[in-house]
């Protein structure tokens, strides 16, 4: 992991009774390169490395550097429980708490205090059963960053996957895939591409809403109509746009391995064949935001936390993701 990001990276260890908060505990166990800073209870870190019989230093988060932390050494901006948590079992009362730490750390990358945010998991309905209306994190993100729009992109070692559609009904899609809003999105995932992982030229392969791409518009035209016009607008930027593409095939080596990302009309388009080749390993990245944002790929886990048998794979990739987007982001000025 990098050591020469400008500012450390903040961690949000997400719902305080599922797997976030052991999480957070085990990775402080190993000696950390990069900075991190985590935005948690004080109180709920030190009763769970109790549980699960690991010693922890914490060390108060007051805005001073450090180059990284020794194994057992966690740094800590301590944001108070509403009410004490019991591992497994959700609360509504500390839904504020979970938002509250979110929105900390949020603040803090945008004021530059924080290189950019990493969130552990949180549970949305019991957000909702607090009073509180709550969609998830990126929607949380791109209301408190002021967006207009943002985009959904998982990575793990193999690929990256962006969607333009997410958490819709299939009977929706089609209808919701329109030209300006591709249009959008492909601009925002070429952007990022290049401001935050790097990639001057990023060459980016788009799925075909329809079965072998529309069959030249026997199967469909969203193709025809809506994906290619889309596409032909980026003609003269620092791209290369290949599409739209069946996507049966798309996702084989011959495509992929010449590739810097894949665009998805849809989420269970893309993200199967990601995560059934990176689970565990891969990272939610939203896209389009002034600050750069990873995430587990996973969720609370509330039937196993507290057993210390959570995997911390998909956590120190998101970590290390950051870092590198980070290092990319300071590099480019963006």
């Amino acid at each position: 992991m990098s050591q020469t990001l400008k500012n450390p990276l903040v961690l949000t260890p997400g719902e305080p009774a599922g797997i976030g908060p052991e999480l957070a505990i085990q990775l402080a166990q190993q000696a950390l390169d990069t900075p991190v800073v985590f935005m948690a209870s004080r109180e709920l870190i030190l009763a769970r490395a109790a549980e699960l019989k690991l010693t922890i230093k914490l060390i108060d988060w007051q805005g001073q550097e450090f180059n990284g932390t020794k194994a057992g050494e966690m740094v800590l901006k301590d944001v108070p429980l509403n009410t004490a948590c019991t591992v497994g079992l959700l609360d509504v009362n500390n839904a504020p708490y979970v938002l509250k730490c979110l929105d900390l750390a949020i603040d803090g990358c945008l004021g530059g205090e924080f290189s950019a945010l990493v969130t552990g998991p949180l549970h949305k309905g019991i957000i909702n059963d607090a009073g509180i209306p709550f969609s998830g994190h990126t929607e949380h993100l791109q209301a408190r960053c002021e967006c207009s729009r943002v985009v959904m992109m998982l990575a793990s070692p193999s690929m990256k996957v962006a969607l333009a559609t997410t958490h819709l009904p299939l009977k929706d899609v089609a209808s919701a895939i329109q030209q300006q809003p591709l249009q959008d999105t492909i601009g925002i995932l070429i952007q990022d591409m290049q401001q935050k992982f790097g990639c001057p030229r990023p060459k980016i392969l788009l799925a075909g809403l329809n079965p072998h791409a529309g069959e030249g518009g026997h199967m469909g035209r969203e193709e025809i109509d809506i994906i290619e016009p889309a596409m032909r607008y980026f003609a003269d930027q620092p791209c290369e746009l290949i599409g739209p593409l069946p996507a049966d095939t798309l996702f084989t080596p011959k495509y992929l391995d010449q590739c810097d990302a894949v665009l998805a009309m849809y989420h269970d388009q893309g993200l199967p064949v990601l995560k059934y080749g990176g689970f565990g390993k891969s990272v939610n990245i939203t896209l389009g935001l002034p600050i750069i944002r990873t995430s587990v790929d996973h969720g609370t886990a509330l039937d196993i936390a507290g057993q210390g048998i959570a995997d911390l794979g998909s956590l120190q990739c998101a970590i290390n993701m950051a870092s590198e987007m980070a290092s990319h982001s300071q590099y480019s000025g963006a």
